[in-house]
């Protein structure tokens, strides 16, 4: 029999890519998000043959609204793996909507948890957290739990993250942390930093730059992402934190730059310097020791995964060019 594994936010971006590569391990998952299937070209599990997607099944629901179908699931298949990667997940939006960010990331949050720790046949729970939650930072940051956010989406994702470390304490509940670096590859959604400059070249956008790029990121490929939390899920310690990054470090401006040289088009034509985000990071570069003690090692690199979004974005160009390069809020 297949092992079976829940993936909340199996739609996301982060999401689809840990379903096939749970899927291509031979597990049976089942997926849930709110929103229906996208196109195909955002799926990268849909990417797979038959005998691979025939191990998947979907479930559209929403967790704020309508956890009583998800939990018929999890009790009817005897779901004992759980990996949530549903949030509301974007930074300067979480300033114009702050509740539906509080009420997915926090309140949606405790309601999954505390039904979740009641179930006697549940093994583990991964939580998808983020390494906003430590604020703006200095060199690299071991895992801990001082937090200093500085967004709504940043203080309602540390909020969820103490909620659990709670849990844990109090119950035993069976809870381990991933926070992944900037996360990119194909089928990424285009509002995205690394999409959105390379289909704006491609179509004669010009691009806004938030504050001159000079944030600093480290960038890591999603293929690279899934192999580290499928490692974690099996292997890290029940409480415990786990960074997923690599030791590459570039501002906004010079990743911008890479892709203008690749495309063939100059930074100076295609680039206007706008105002930067409020509450914006200036970095956030992450200590990936405890998940590479686990024998995880990235395989991509930047450069290489760029060129593979390219090639993506313009085998997809036709289609693509119909969905919106903006992002769009639902409560």
């Amino acid at each position: 029999m297949n092992e079976k594994i829940l993936v909340l936010g199996s739609n996301s971006f982060s999401g689809s890519y840990f379903v096939e590569y749970c899927l291509c391990q031979g597990m049976q998952v089942f997926g849930a998000s709110r929103s229906p299937e996208p196109i195909t070209a955002f799926l990268p599990y849909r990417w797979l043959g038959a005998e691979q997607q025939h191990l998947f099944s979907f479930t559209q629901c929403d967790l704020n609204h309508d956890q009583e179908k998800l939990f018929e699931l999890i009790k009817k298949e005897k779901i004992g793996k759980v990996v949530n990667f549903a949030a509301q997940s974007m930074v300067g939006q979480s300033w114009d909507y702050p509740l539906d960010w509080y009420q997915t990331n926090v309140m949606g949050l405790v309601s999954l948890t505390q039904r979740l720790k009641h179930l006697d046949f549940l093994d583990r729970y991964v939580h998808i957290s983020t390494p906003e939650v430590y604020g703006s930072c200095s060199g690299f940051i071991e895992e801990n739990k001082n937090y200093a956010p500085s967004t709504p989406y940043a203080v309602s994702r540390a909020a969820g993250d103490l909620h659990l470390h709670a849990l844990h304490d109090a119950f035993g509940f069976p809870v381990v942390f991933t926070r992944a670096a900037n996360v990119f590859g194909p089928g990424q959604q285009l509002y995205r930093i690394i999409p959105k400059v390379v289909i704006s070249l491609l179509t004669g956008k010009k691009i806004p730059l938030h504050g001159g790029g000079t944030s600093q990121r480290s960038f890591i490929h999603m293929q690279d992402v899934a192999d580290a939390t499928f490692k974690i899920l099996n292997a890290g310690e029940n409480g415990e934190i786990y960074h997923i990054s690599t030791d590459h470090i570039v501002t906004i401006r010079e990743l911008v730059e890479m892709i203008c040289m690749k495309i063939g088009k100059t930074f100076e034509d295609n680039v206007d310097i706008v105002g930067d985000r409020v509450g914006k990071d200036a970095a956030y570069l992450l200590d990936a020791r405890k998940i590479k003690a686990l024998g995880w090692v990235h395989k991509r690199t930047l450069d290489s995964g760029l060129d593979e979004t390219e090639q993506w974005l313009k085998h997809n160009i036709e289609e693509l060019m119909e969905c919106s390069l903006n992002y769009i809020h639902r409560a």
